[in-house]
């Protein structure tokens, strides 16, 4: 291969690179991740009025960085929302009585090693694959991530 070959070929790598890092999902589809451009807390913030804003009810936040310095360790900021609504995640779990291990819904704002800020989530595909629900039932869930996504930008 010629020199100019070798750049477009190591171009072609970086720019694949840099699109994992901007959207991220698990190779099964069932792990979201994308790129925020607040600050943990501020993510959570937006999630928690984007999910509210749309009727469903908070459960619980955790900050993890926060309960590690509590016991002395250090880490990275992460925070996660736990929200869901019964009307909606109930005839899932009557479906398939195991979805309630992964309701109610989550999301996790996290910061990597270079300081840059995460939202996580699972895709509701992740019900069809773990539990064996339908995947019209679990497509229900679709639009929860677009609020988490949109929350984000």
């Amino acid at each position: 291969m010629n020199t100019c070959g070798r750049i477009i070929v190591g171009l072609c790598s970086v720019l694949l690179g840099l699109l994992v890092l901007v959207s991220q999902t698990h190779a099964d589809g069932t792990l979201v991740t994308k790129r925020s451009h607040y600050t943990v807390a501020e993510t959570i913030d937006r999630i928690e009025r984007a999910v509210t804003d749309k009727g469903l009810l908070l459960f619980a936040r955790i900050d993890h960085a926060n309960e590690a310095r509590k016991v002395g360790l250090e880490m990275p900021p992460a925070e996660l929302l736990i929200f869901g609504n019964p009307k909606g995640g109930t005839p899932l779990m009557l479906a398939a009585p195991t979805v309630a291990i992964d309701l109610p819904m989550k999301a996790l704002a996290w910061q990597d090693q270079a300081g840059r800020v995460w939202l996580t989530y699972n895709a509701s595909a992740l019900l069809a694959v773990r539990h064996g629900l339908a995947t019209e039932l679990a497509a229900r869930l679709d639009p929860v991530g677009a609020w988490l996504e949109r929350a984000v930008e």
